[in-house]
């Protein structure tokens, strides 16, 4: 299926550096606090949770962005924060994470989308999210579109990562897409149920089994099916290629006349959280150094299955993804 020598491997990994991607989409904070329960609170039958330990990491497109930095690329993440503390930890965030912070826009009428988990004596006991799913104003939409219509020509790629939380709205993605193909510039998208026909004529489409299942309104269960699925999404929206995820089943690629499975490359699943975002991250930057649909597919597969071996959102290492893909060639 795909043959990649260690001379192949090696340029592609030199490759990666330098890749200016941008990541337009849903920008979150997950949050965290750790701590023990030794008490029942007295004014209701709920514990105490006594906190420990307090922590902010980046979640939703954000974590995309922090992806393509840890691959040797240079994100620009481009979406919508609130003016509030936690716009200000976001930001601070990027700032320590040496990702340019130019395409974040601050709109006082809106919250930073946070995910907030209470975790005490290693049981997750509440999420508590804050966010608003409006659909972002006609003049912030213009806002975006004029600062990527500044900065296209120093890209070599652009993600659309798409929670449904309102930054992406029908209008400013047909926008972008129509921006990028206009410059010849890939473009790939990770979508969410809401607009999920909207990305027409992007390079790469990457659902997962249930965002596709629901909006075909089928089971995608058997081989049989996943290929059904896969050309009804090539011809629908008209896409280059079409990346399926299937979680332990691997992923299915599909180009015009042509389809691809690859087994998953988790050795051990401890945690999906965030594999999502790694796997369009590597493959953007991958066909942005100049690899073909499979070689982009094999190796953000492979990404894929090492963030899950991991507890929390983690991002992929550039080291570990190539010494490990290295290894396997051996």
């Amino acid at each position: 299926m795909v043959t990649l020598s260690k001379s192949r491997l090696k340029k592609i990994k030199k490759n990666f550096k330098g890749k200016k991607i941008a990541v337009i989409g849903d920008m979150m904070l997950d949050c965290y606090f750790w701590g023990e329960v030794k008490r029942i609170s007295p004014e209701a039958p709920v514990p105490v949770v006594e906190v420990d330990n307090e922590f902010y990491r980046f979640g939703g497109a954000a974590n995309c962005a922090l992806n393509i930095a840890r691959l040797g690329g240079k994100p620009l993440p481009v979406g919508i924060i609130g003016k509030e503390n936690y716009g200000s930890i976001f930001l601070s965030l990027l700032d320590e994470s040496g990702i340019d912070s130019t395409g974040i826009l601050i709109d006082e009428t809106r919250p930073t989308t946070a995910k907030t988990r209470v975790i005490a004596d290693s049981q997750h006991v509440v999420r508590i999210d804050k966010e608003s799913k409006e659909y972002i104003s006609k003049a912030t939409q213009q806002k975006i579109l004029t600062f990527l219509e500044e900065h296209i020509s120093s890209l070599d790629g652009i993600i659309l990562q798409d929670y449904n939380k309102g930054i992406l709205t029908p209008q400013l993605i047909q926008k972008v897409i129509s921006l990028a193909n206009k410059n010849n510039i890939l473009i790939t998208v990770d979508p969410k149920f809401l607009n999920f026909f909207s990305y027409k004529n992007v390079t790469v489409f990457k659902p997962n089994r249930k965002e596709a299942g629901d909006v075909l309104g089928m089971q995608i269960r058997t081989d049989a099916e996943v290929t059904t699925a896969g050309k009804k999404l090539l011809t629908k929206l008209n896409a280059k290629y079409v990346l399926l995820t299937l979680g332990e089943g691997g992923i299915a690629v599909f180009e015009k006349g042509k389809e691809y499975r690859m087994p998953t490359k988790a050795r051990k699943v401890a945690d999906v959280s965030g594999a999502g975002d790694t796997v369009i991250s590597t493959l953007t930057m991958a066909l942005a150094a100049g690899t073909n649909i499979l070689e982009a597919s094999y190796l953000a597969n492979y990404a894929g299955g090492l963030v899950c071996e991991e507890v929390g959102i983690i991002p992929i290492e550039l080291e570990k993804l190539f010494s490990t893909v290295s290894e396997e060639l051996q």
